[in-house]
């Protein structure tokens, strides 16, 4: 009886992770057992950064409110604290937009609470 190795399967396994080796140096896109390596660690990047990248979005936003702040002499903190007391329920996603794109907008802000 003649040995089945299902190539089919075996080929298109080793065609989907050379694909997503594309572009990598080296030996890392062209030889399996290392293309392989390298994107199995480079999807547990992907995985991890996805939510490193929440953490260090919401750092800069925090950063960007409370450089425009202090240009009308409040501290972040105390910002965001008079904002809370005063039910204004503005995320820091869209203080930071307002800090950094409109800065007359983010003054009425800053005025409304202080």
């Amino acid at each position: 009886m003649p040995r089945s190795v299902n190539a089919v399967a075996s080929r298109r396994r080793r065609k989907k992770i050379m694909n997503l080796a594309k572009g990598y140096w080296g030996s890392r896109s062209k030889v399996y057992t290392v293309a392989k390596n390298t994107v199995e660690k480079g999807l547990q990047y992907a995985y991890r950064d996805r939510k490193t990248k929440k953490r260090e979005f919401r750092g800069l936003w925090i950063q960007r409110i409370n450089a425009g702040a202090r240009q009308y002499g409040i501290s972040y903190s105390q910002l965001m604290g008079k904002l809370n007391s005063a039910k204004i329920t503005l995320n820091r996603k869209v203080l930071a937009d307002l800090a950094m794109n409109h800065p007359e907008a983010f003054k009425a802000v800053v005025d409304s609470v202080k």
